[in-house]
């Protein structure tokens, strides 16, 4: 039975931050130069201020990103069933999140693809955007969650998965990282995925799938994402 890698991570921002103009107070045509001190400044709030889906959406990777021998996938509508955790008390508190719901932060993109050289392998990649702590806070708590528990299971309907999870080390990209291991075990077969986070400033990415093609395309995920 093949098991169908979730997101374990759901979250978004909240409305943009207007950078201040600044008005030269010379008299003469020459324009302002900002003070080493103001670029910062502005630089910071930049980092700061939470990006839209739409801007987000065009920082995905691209078939042409990837190369050939990827496809793009179409977005499955969401689903509803009803889902149980047992095992994982942590993970049940967290309720919807736990299983690729939604927190309360919409500004967010997604892209699937299905590598077809020789396998059937799927990476898929998320990008978010919040105030840098919220991210940083959203996502600890996610993945602390997960930790806690190396093995429960999820329950939807009469189907019962058996997951274990590893902490995995996640490259040293971005302000802050997050990477693990997950065994999905259904109908006597196992699915081994790997997922890696990397915040960097308004920016929270979430590449899933197979483990080699994670590590392939993370960075490149990245460098596109905060271009």
């Amino acid at each position: 039975m093949r098991v169908r890698v979730a997101s374990i991570l759901g979250f978004t921002a909240v409305t943009a931050l207007l950078l201040p103009a600044c008005s030269p107070t010379s008299t003469t045509a020459k324009p302002a130069t900002p003070s080493p001190r103001a670029s910062t400044t502005a630089a910071t709030e930049r980092r700061q201020a939470p990006l839209s889906s739409t801007t987000l959406a065009t920082r995905l990777l691209s078939e042409s990103d990837l190369g050939a021998d990827y496809v793009r996938k179409a977005e499955r509508p969401a689903q509803h069933d009803d889902v149980t955790i047992v095992g994982c008390p942590a993970l049940d508190k967290l309720g919807d999140a736990a299983m690729g719901g939604s927190l309360d932060f919409p500004r967010q993109a997604k892209v699937t693809f299905t590598y077809a050289s020789g396998s059937s392998s799927e990476v898929s990649e998320e990008l978010y955007s919040d105030a840098p702590d919220k991210l940083s806070t959203n996502t600890g708590r996610i993945f602390g969650a997960i930790s806690s528990c190396p093995t429960y299971q999820v329950v939807s309907g009469s189907t019962a998965v058996d997951i274990r999870t590893q902490k995995s080390t996640a490259p040293k990209l971005g302000d802050e990282q997050w990477s693990q291991f997950l065994t999905f075990s259904a109908g006597g077969r196992d699915s081994i995925a790997k997922q890696t986070a990397i915040r960097d400033g308004n920016l929270l990415l979430v590449v899933s799938g197979s483990p080699a093609l994670v590590d392939r395309h993370v960075a490149k995920a990245l460098a596109k994402a905060t271009r």
